[in-house]
């Protein structure tokens, strides 16, 4: 496969995998087209290994997590309208903006988690990926791994109830 064909074929995912990761679909083509840059140079050794999707995916993760280091300020902006054609998979007739207000506010409590807690979530939730893999991602234990998924969603928990007082 050459590095056009592989482009052209796996760019819709990786950009939803970066969307996913960043929150924000003008950074997200930002990452990945940083990724598909370098990937094109190296494509001869990419290719030649067992999964240069996986590889190329690695790549996006790392590139998200070096890029956020630089940001002085983590902000994620509004996608819930993007995510709302999940929304209606339980049936019957919801309210749009409804669904809207509610992944709109999940966005907003993604963007409280730090970078690597924020790519474990993803990558455990979006990408099905076990603690193992994930680990072999992150480059760290697997007990870490579970460290930043236990403590990202006990502050997506907080975050929740302290929004759910708020509104009471």
């Amino acid at each position: 496969m050459t590095f056009e064909q592989f482009a052209l074929a796996r760019l819709p995912s990786l950009l939803r995998y970066a969307v996913v990761l960043t929150g924000d679909r003008d950074l997200a083509q930002d990452v990945v087209q940083e990724v598909l840059a370098r990937a094109q140079v190296r494509w001869k050794r990419i290719s030649d290994a067992d999964s240069p999707e996986a590889y190329v995916r690695r790549m996006v993760l790392n590139e998200y997590l070096s890029w956020r280091r630089s940001w002085a300020v983590r902000h994620v902006h509004s996608a819930g309208e993007r995510l709302i054609e999940l929304d209606d998979a339980r049936g019957g007739v919801r309210d749009h903006a409804d669904g809207v207000v509610e992944a709109d506010a999940l966005w907003h409590r993604l963007a409280t988690l730090g970078r690597k807690q924020r790519a474990v979530l993803v990558m455990r939730y979006y990408e099905q990926m076990d603690d193992e893999q994930i680990a072999d991602q992150l480059g760290c234990a697997t007990a870490t791994v579970r460290s930043h998924a236990s403590r990202a969603l006990k502050t997506l928990r907080l975050h929740q109830e302290s929004e759910l007082r708020a509104h009471a």
